[in-house]
């Protein structure tokens, strides 16, 4: 084993306890971006996460963003040791689900499980990286570290860009790693280097004032529900989510052979898969086809359509408006605002009565999947796991990873270790030493190698 990393294991099974109580302090802390009633609660975060840092011998500070505050951390080793800057999100998802068997924001230990609303997305995770970096400090791994903490991921990174333009200067990095992504199985290890971007829309459409009488005026009534839902069958097929837009495959970057292939070794179960999110029925359970759909291509999905009577038995009447929202998921080389125009042309052309406003807006990020950094990142989980990852993308949208290329410009790999039985956003969350076991191992191996480069 490298002499800087002789004494990784030891280090971690006598953290172990200083983790456990690291991560319930954090973890009880209810940093619910998304409701503003826990405004306080995001200020009391950031300082715990400052506090954690500086008992651990680093310095951090507090940064204003106009929104929720952030914390840039560091652990210098000298200026001329290369920088490593590690993003994690401390804020968290609303935990009201009924589902939930546990308080959320207690945290409970049980044998080798943490659970509690933030365990693994993404606290566990940041805490983890923490652990290592002063592992790195303590065994003089010649690199600088950074970390960058928002309060803002779950609600869409609103200051994000403000956060690390404010500190662009103290930012700058040899390469920044993500920790916010999943393995898809405990027993193989998965690095993303692809995320899908997104493009929210309202579709609005009013014909009349107020209800009339579906007896009086049926027929001879135009009915807005039924118009829209019209024009969302003509925009994609719902059996087999093909978009039927004009247009809209035109910018799609094919998936390479080797891509491909990266995506069928990576232990995907389509079985555990549909389990994992409550799936009864899905379009197709190939294997190929899953992951291709879910990792590579752009998709548009319903979310919900309001308007006219939904309380108890019929009430007949033609109602005067209704509303839909709709997202579409993108890939490379696909832009928003491409398929925004697409869309707001084809819809005009179907119903031009029918009002567009676009809503959220990211744009899809592909990194590589080899080089220097993204060798490291693989050797660094052969080092800790004793087998070479997958290479995959991943379907959702980080908004801070953009930002961070736009701005500080340096290369990104991702070093996730969450699991997709962990509970992303979901009821009963939790998180496991086994994977901060290998999450320190991963990061110092990391660190070592980085400060070879």
């Amino acid at each position: 084993m490298n002499d800087g990393l002789s004494n990784l294991q030891g280090y971690i099974q006598s953290s172990r306890k200083e983790f456990e109580k690291v991560l319930k302090e954090i973890v009880e802390i209810p940093t619910i971006s998304m409701v503003p009633s826990h405004k306080d609660d995001m200020l009391r975060g950031a300082r715990k996460a400052k506090q954690l840092v500086e008992s651990m011998g680093g310095k951090a500070e507090i940064v204003e963003t106009g929104g929720n505050r952030g914390v840039i951390a560091k652990f210098h080793h000298s200026a001329s040791s290369p920088t490593i800057s590690i993003y994690n999100h401390l804020d968290v998802q609303p935990a009201n689900e009924p589902e939930w068997t546990r308080e959320p924001f207690k945290f409970q230990s049980q044998k080798n499980t943490y659970y509690g609303r933030g365990t693994t997305d993404d606290k566990g995770p940041a805490m983890t990286a923490l652990f290592a970096a002063r592992y790195a400090r303590k065994n003089d791994i010649p690199v600088n570290i950074n970390f960058i903490w928002e309060f803002e991921e779950e609600i869409g990174s609103l200051h994000f860009e403000m956060l690390i333009r404010r500190k662009k200067n103290e930012l700058k990095s040899d390469v920044i790693v993500i920790s916010d992504t999943l393995w898809l199985d405990r027993t193989k290890p998965a690095i993303t280097y692809g995320l899908r971007g997104l493009q929210g829309v309202t579709l609005h459409l009013e014909t009349g004032t107020n209800d009339a009488h579906s007896g009086v005026t049926g027929g001879a009534a135009r009915n807005p529900i039924g118009e829209l839902a019209q024009v969302i069958s003509q925009l994609y097929d719902a059996k087999t989510g093909k978009v039927k837009i004009p247009g809209f495959y035109d910018d799609v970057v094919p998936l390479t052979k080797k891509e491909l292939e990266n995506f069928m070794s990576s232990g995907f179960s389509v079985a555990k898969f549909a389990q994992i999110h409550g799936l009864k029925k899905m379009r197709t359970r190939d294997l190929s086809e899953v992951v291709k759909r879910i990792w590579a291509m752009p998709t548009l999905e319903v979310h919900g359509i309001v308007g006219g009577y939904t309380g108890p038995g019929v009430k007949t009447v033609v109602p005067p408006r209704a509303e839909a929202k709709i997202s579409m998921r993108l890939v490379p080389n696909q832009k928003p605002e491409k398929i925004v125009r697409l869309l707001a042309a084809y819809v005009k052309k179907l119903n031009p009565d029918v009002k567009i406003a676009p809503a959220s807006s990211l744009g899809p990020f592909l990194g590589e999947f080899s080089g220097r950094f993204a060798d490291a990142a693989s050797d660094a989980l052969q080092f800790a796991f004793g087998r070479r990852p997958s290479f995959i993308r991943e379907g959702g949208s980080i908004g801070a990873v953009l930002s961070m290329r736009q701005i500080l410009k340096s290369p990104i790999v991702f070093i996730g270790l969450s699991l997709s039985e962990h509970g992303y956003h979901a009821p009963n969350e939790n998180f496991d030493f086994g994977q901060f076991t290998v999450g320190v191992k991963t990061f110092s191996k990391f660190f070592d190698s980085v400060s070879k480069i």
